[in-house]
């Protein structure tokens, strides 16, 4: 949900903001046009629902970076963010976080590229399981991990894991998650068995999943 390791910008970057506590500053599913560096407060984070925070996965304390990872991974927002208590905040572009970022090491850039990846990966997991039922959340991983086949515009699924290891991953019990599983295959909304599933209509399961 946030990055306590990007490289500071210079203070001179971007003009400082006070926000009172309840403005909300980051809503999930909104695009990333700048960074939100909290300076100073602190702010809760997790999934919001008729104008309160229905699901809530932490507070943060500043100094942070709020959800840099999405600007660098050219994403969506995963989260909302809400100012708990006042808070001071720095607002800087994407380009120029961006450009900030490509003045590193090349060994540095890789690596925070690759700790954003893991990182919007965890924090999705994170928010499918406080806001999603089991079968969007399986219709959810389904999706992520899907490649094309060789038939055209085909996808199939590998299990290359225990159903046990997915299950605990997905924060389900093992049992649901072969139920949700069957269910899924009864629906026509997956096809085969053992160690590889196809997904004949990936248009219905992105609607199961909400995504």
């Amino acid at each position: 949900m946030l990055d306590t390791s990007l490289p500071p910008l210079s203070e001179t970057a971007a003009p400082l903001s006070l926000l009172a506590a309840g403005t909300a500053l980051l809503h999930r599913g909104d695009a990333v046009d700048r960074i939100v560096h909290v300076m100073q407060g602190r702010v809760v984070l997790g999934v919001m629902a008729d104008g309160h925070m229905a699901h809530q996965l932490g507070v943060v304390e500043g100094p942070f970076w709020l959800e840099a990872a999405s600007g660098l991974l050219a994403l969506p927002h995963a989260i909302d963010a809400v100012a708990e208590t006042e808070v001071q905040v720095q607002y800087v572009s994407l380009g120029d976080f961006v450009a900030e970022v490509q003045t590193l090491p090349e060994a540095s850039q890789n690596l925070l590229m690759d700790m954003a990846r893991s990182q919007r990966q965890q924090t999705e997991m994170a928010v499918s399981r406080l806001a999603k039922d089991a079968d969007a959340r399986c219709a959810e991983w389904l999706l992520r991990h899907a490649e094309p086949t060789d038939q055209s515009g085909g996808l199939a699924v590998k299990l290359t894991e225990r159903k046990r290891t997915i299950a605990a991953q997905l924060g389900i019990a093992p049992e649901t998650f072969s139920r949700v599983l069957r269910h899924l295959r009864e629906r026509e909304l997956i096809s085969g068995g053992g160690r590889v599933l196809g997904l004949p209509n990936p248009q219905a399961l992105r609607e199961l999943a909400g995504v």
